[in-house]
């Protein structure tokens, strides 16, 4: 501090008290000689924290209110079942609106009954968490069991669902997501038995990794899984997020740019598959985006 503010400032120390004199004028001065700039920063501080505190949960909820219409129930449909609903994983729409993007072990092999989709009813850009779901009769376009994915397409006339997800570009062999990202999973964890109620779950990616995915059944071990699982693992993302069975198949959502950087494909168990909903060990895997793209591209 330079000498003429000290000769400026030191006289109002001796002073008489001025009831005339602004006391918020004086305060401000005497901040200034020294705690001020510190506690300048401070009062910054606190009101920018609020403001981001504020804007980051708003953040997933748009994302939900948006997304929710496209992530639909996979399963069988039988008349003479009871339920006539098999649920069996999960799924949602891209593209057009009438494929539908899910894991190659939530399609039976063989299929013996008719696959169907329960997808939430139209309820225009506000959304309808609410509404009566309809069924959808599907069919099956394409599967990849070496990479657990599988691509269904609408097999009536009834029109397109009405919203789809989009999937994040892909950058030759550069990651769609990056470690630390936040991301939300969305599927039905618990299937139907409450009734076709989506839920999200929110964590990070843990860890970009490579492993060989080993078939669910030998008759899934077909010439083509065996020879992809000689040429090298595949890539995985790790996930620091609790997903159930019923997840299998899901959208796993960057949650700052909302597109799909992966699919939710398997839970680590502690124990037995019942633990998984009992004791869930919190550790997800999906798979990358990138082995979605070639599959909608063919």
């Amino acid at each position: 501090m330079s000498r003429s503010t000290d000769q400026k400032l030191t006289p109002k120390f001796d002073q008489k008290f001025d009831p005339k004199a602004d006391p918020i004028v004086d305060r401000r001065e005497l901040l200034a000689l020294g705690a001020g700039g510190a506690l300048g920063l401070v009062g910054l501080l606190g009101t920018a924290a609020p403001a981001r505190a504020q804007e980051m949960p708003n953040t997933l909820p748009d994302l939900i209110d948006r997304s929710r219409q496209a992530v639909v129930a996979v399963g069988t449909f039988a008349a003479t079942d009871n339920p006539r609903f098999g649920f069996r994983g999960t799924g949602f729409a891209v593209g057009d609106g009438r494929r539908i993007v899910t894991c190659a072990h939530v399609i039976p092999n063989p299929i013996e009954k008719d696959l169907m989709i329960t997808a939430p009813a139209s309820g225009g850009a506000s959304g309808n968490a609410s509404g009566q779901p309809q069924m959808r009769a599907v069919k099956l376009l394409r599967r990849d069991t070496a990479r657990d994915l599988a691509i269904l397409e609408l097999a009536d006339d009834k029109g397109a669902l009405v919203d789809v997800l989009s999937l994040a570009e892909v950058d030759g062999d550069r990651p769609a997501v990056r470690e630390g990202a936040a991301v939300a999973l969305m599927g039905y964890p618990i299937g139907t038995a409450l009734g076709v109620t989506m839920a999200t779950h929110r964590g990070t990616v843990a860890a970009l990794t490579r492993a060989a995915l080993p078939a669910p059944t030998s008759n899934t071990l077909s010439e083509r899984a065996v020879r992809q699982l000689r040429d090298g693992a595949m890539e995985f993302l790790q996930l620091d997020a609790t997903a159930y069975p019923g997840n299998s198949g899901g959208p796993l959502l960057d949650i700052r740019t909302g597109k799909v950087v992966g699919v939710i494909n398997m839970v680590v168990l502690k124990g037995t598959r019942e633990s998984a909903l009992s004791a869930p060990s919190g550790i997800t895997y999906a798979v990358p985006v990138k082995y979605v793209w070639p599959m909608l591209d063919k």
